[in-house]
């Protein structure tokens, strides 16, 4: 696997790293500061490497029409009933908050950035020196913002859902023209929540190997179980949505982890990257110690000298000090030299 790391606040991502974990806040703050600052208490205090937010207004998203295509209609959506105007103004997280969450995750030592859906956003979060940005999977056809962010040369997150890999390809290389070099891709699948069956994550390798950048997964599923599976395909990033308590509701609760989930996430995906290891035969340094409880040969019945080696005196059983299992077919039938007690293990020159 080539080494493509990527460097964002000075923590390195790759091959060679345990999974970088970032919390998505998106609208789960539910318009409160307060709970948004717990919120990031609570994903540093779960292990999560970063915290991200999003940065729009309704105004900078759609326009205030509740009617056609600006209404949302479709029966199996989580926001059915309203539209997306209404939609945004009750998930933005204001711009004023921006600073003060991300202070509390620098005091509390996680990387934290933003998502920006259009010009003025980019512009805003320079002015807080954010360390790197997120383009959403809606906006990842957006080659205007795409080139925008790309051109602050900070590190690129970008989401991958609906696009083709023509499309892809064009964004990355709208994106590395403009001047990003350190590009990340995330599998997503853009549907919420997303059933594992439809997340498709043997993309992970292809992708890396297509664009020649680091990979990882934006995962819409419940549980862990799919963020897993990823790294061991190659995913060095994980994204999450996430919130303090599902059932206090908000506009992403039903697809989002809580703090013990989040906690059980950064850990089963450090130790799946940790079994990756290499390709191994033969024992490790750590089974050199288990190779004696291996089956053996051993004589199980006291022999007499001169008596016949039988399946009644001599069976391959634990532990492992006598001679390999395979030369049993060689000692049945052959007499020993002299005594042999029972428990003693085979040796070449008994016969």
């Amino acid at each position: 696997m080539n080494n493509l790391e990527v460097t964002i606040a000075n923590r390195k991502i790759g091959a060679n790293r345990p999974p970088f974990i970032i919390a998505e806040m998106s609208g789960n703050h539910n318009q409160s500061l307060a709970r948004a600052l717990e919120i990031v208490e609570a994903a540093a205090k779960s292990g999560a490497h970063a915290l991200k937010i999003q940065t729009y207004t309704p105004d900078t998203m759609t326009l205030d029409i509740d009617e056609r295509e600006f209404h949302i209609s479709d029966p199996k959506s989580l926001w059915l009933g309203t539209s997306l105007y209404k939609l945004y103004g009750e998930a933005y997280t204001p711009w004023e908050w921006h600073e003060p969450i991300f202070s509390r995750a620098k005091e509390l030592g996680i990387i934290a950035f933003s998502t920006p859906f259009d010009g003025t956003s980019v512009d805003f979060l320079e002015s807080l020196n954010v360390p790197c940005y997120k383009i959403a999977s809606f906006e990842n056809t957006d080659i205007p913002l795409i080139k925008r962010v790309a051109a602050t040369g900070k590190p690129l997150i970008i989401s991958t859902g609906m696009a083709s890999t023509a499309e892809l390809d064009e964004t990355v290389r709208a994106a590395r023209e403009a001047g990003c070099k350190d590009l990340i891709l995330l599998k997503c699948t853009s549907t919420y929540p997303a059933t594992p069956e439809n997340t498709n994550i043997l993309t992970i390798p292809h992708m890396r190997e297509l664009f020649g950048c680091e990979v990882g997964l934006s995962d819409h599923t419940m549980g862990v179980g799919v963020s897993v599976a990823s790294v061991a395909l190659g995913a060095t990033v994980i994204e999450k949505h996430f919130t303090l308590n599902r059932a206090d509701g908000g506009v992403d609760s039903t697809f989002s982890m809580e703090p013990d989930e989040m906690a059980q996430l950064v850990v089963e995906t450090k130790r799946a990257w940790e079994a990756l290891g290499k390709v191994s035969y033969g024992a490790t340094e750590a089974e050199n110690k288990s190779i004696q409880f291996r089956r053996s040969l051993y004589v199980v019945k006291d022999i007499k000298a001169g008596e016949m080696l039988t399946t009644e005196n001599l069976r391959a059983i634990r532990p492992g000090l006598g001679l390999a299992c395979k030369y049993l077919d060689k000692f049945l039938g052959k007499s020993v030299k002299a005594d042999v007690a029972k428990g003693t293990a085979l040796r070449w020159d008994m016969i």
